[in-house]
């Protein structure tokens, strides 16, 4: 017969709620405000434990070819989950900042040398999306993990080692159907609509007496830089340049984005907005966390020896990770360039009952 389950005991209550220990209650300091950080970021521990559970089912699913429809709605809850657990961290920080600098100080210098960048959990968050190890910023001049224990750095290296969602992600969208139009392919057909658009951008550009001269050489150089950045999309070499995705790639997804009405494609153009969601929020996150370091420290050094609000706001605008899918809104055009699907495409896009 199976035994009764007790709410205390399912969620280990004994052991949870005894797991705050302020190190200023140890030496008879009266901290009111280190039980709300301990708690703030125990918190934060648990939800990046949830977002790597959703990444473990994430990654198996997406990881088949194909990757079924089955599979595809797992991976896009999966990824809807992690995105709005991410905004309940963003607000975590509005809790967080009801604690003043002056609280903050009862306690800060307790705390060193150990320093939210010795979590584990959200460095392999991070290297799990995609994050390459080669463009983390150091820390203090050193390598992230250099402030690891050696058996988080461990696991830590064991996660880079392994295929990343970014890479799984490219791998998919390699395989995309439907960029195979017969006699013409959608690259042929939309390179020219898109270097049509831009050639006319510059002409405009070149031609409006309104615009101040230093104004209209700064708009011409950055048609020039769209222009080679979306040439590298049609490498021969199959290298996309300044692209992290491979030039197959960038045109499918391109394709997808074009065309995320029909659909075959409208699962898909959910998934690159959730990959878009999650790294704007983390994002939006890091660059919360530096305004609130700002704030509670000012120009001080971090208790992990960090340029504490610097290091962050540099994560924020360097630590992206889908930042191409970002890039793609520089090479859309208006729905009346965009260039007609085949009558053939169109129906293998089409649900089988519409006809």
């Amino acid at each position: 017969m199976r035994v009764p389950v007790y709410y205390g005991d399912y969620l280990r209550l004994d052991r949870l709620l005894s797991s705050q220990e302020p190190e200023s209650a140890k030496i008879g300091i009266n901290a009111h405000d280190e039980m709300l950080f301990i708690i703030v970021h125990q918190a934060y521990e648990l939800w990046f434990k949830q977002i790597l559970h959703e990444l473990d089912r994430v990654e198996a699913d997406f990881g088949t070819i194909p990757v079924t429809d089955d599979a595809m709605a797992r991976v896009i809850h999966g990824l809807n989950r992690i995105h709005e657990i991410l905004k309940l961290v963003v607000a975590q920080l509005d809790v967080l900042e009801t604690m003043t600098p002056f609280d903050f100080l009862d306690f800060r210098d307790l705390l060193m040398p150990a320093s939210g960048f010795q979590s584990l959990q959200f460095r392999l968050i991070e290297t799990r999306l995609g994050l390459p190890h080669e463009t983390r910023i150091p820390f203090d001049e050193k390598a992230i993990d250099e402030r690891l224990s050696q058996s988080d750095r461990d696991a830590l290296r064991a996660a880079g080692a392994r295929p990343s969602l970014f890479d799984l992600l490219n791998r998919w969208l390699a395989r995309t159907p439907f960029l195979d139009w017969g006699g013409e392919t959608f690259r042929e057909a939309y390179r020219a609509a898109v270097e049509k658009h831009l050639a006319r951008d510059a002409e405009l550009v070149r031609t409006d007496s309104a615009i101040p001269s230093e104004r209209r050489d700064r708009e011409l150089k950055n048609i020039e830089r769209a222009i080679a950045s979306f040439s590298e999309i049609f490498s021969e070499t199959g290298e996309g340049g300044s692209w992290r995705l491979l030039p197959q790639s960038v045109q499918a997804a391109l394709f997808i984005t074009l065309y995320r009405d029909k659909p075959a494609v409208q699962s898909a153009f959910r998934l690159l907005t959730a990959l878009m969601d999650i790294d704007e929020t983390i994002t939006l996150w890091r660059y919360r966390h530096a305004l609130m370091v700002e704030r509670m420290i000012g120009l001080k050094i971090g208790t992990g020896g960090s340029s504490g609000h610097d290091y962050l706001r540099m994560t924020a605008e360097r630590h992206r990770i889908f930042a191409d899918l970002f890039r793609l809104s520089t090479f859309l055009i208006p729905r009346s360039a965009v260039p007609e699907l085949p009558a053939p495409i169109q129906r293998q896009m089409s649900f089988v009952y519409a006809s």
